[in-house]
């Protein structure tokens, strides 16, 4: 029993870190609303931004996370399915780790649309598809014999869940991005994020690989 709530703990400690690891992340947009409020000169379109972005964000992994929440009702296909999506993520992130080009059609989303943007990006980069493992780790940590539940409670069950897993991931990455877009636009200043940028495509791609294989390995 100690063992598999420290194994939850630790999923949900997963779930936070990836948040954090996406918001710290450039690619999903926080210099874009640093970008906004100096163009607007007012503080109050950085915050306008990164609601726009933390939305965008939240959708993204709604989206992914909800149709995983249904097919986990089929407990006997469980195990089938964390295989599945462990391969698929293992796929996604070799696919980036070889295409280094980001999607051109994020250049033609305009500025002002940066809900939209972040929705497609984070669709686009697999920020949502990181989180199905993860997912559904913490839902075979908790017992989901077809004996002790209607299958309309155990979706009800597992849909919470996965709404729980999409907010916590949004709430640590607008956290993270948040503080670095203020930094940068409180104190450090423009010329600082042209000398200091960073990259983290390859190390996106890597990660992708690194939770797919760690899934894969869990006894299931």
């Amino acid at each position: 029993m100690t063992g598999e709530i420290s194994s939850t703990a630790a999923l949900w400690w997963a779930v936070a870190a990836s948040g954090i690891y996406h918001g710290i992340n450039p690619g999903m947009g926080w210099p874009m609303a640093v970008s906004a409020a100096l163009m607007e000169s007012r503080a109050g379109a950085l915050y306008r931004a990164l609601l726009a972005l933390a939305a965008g964000h939240m959708l993204a992994m709604v989206v992914v996370l909800l149709p995983f929440s249904l097919m986990v009702t089929l407990v006997e296909w469980q195990r089938e399915l964390r295989i599945g999506a462990a391969c698929l993520v293992i796929g996604l992130g070799l696919y980036l780790l070889i295409n280094r080009r980001h999607p051109r059609f994020l250049a033609r989303v305009p500025p002002s649309r940066l809900a939209l943007w972040s929705f497609l990006a984070a669709m686009a980069h697999g920020a949502g598809l990181m989180l199905v493992p993860i997912y559904l780790g913490i839902c075979a940590t908790i017992d989901q014999s077809a004996g002790h539940s209607a299958a309309a409670a155990l979706m009800a069950t597992d849909t919470t869940r996965a709404l729980m897993v999409a907010l916590l991931h949004t709430l640590a990455m607008a956290v993270a991005g948040g503080a670095l877009a203020m930094g940068v636009y409180y104190w450090l200043g423009l010329t600082f994020l042209k000398k200091s940028w960073f990259n983290l495509d390859v190390v996106w791609a890597l990660s992708l690989i690194i939770v797919g294989g760690i899934a894969l390995l869990i006894p299931h």
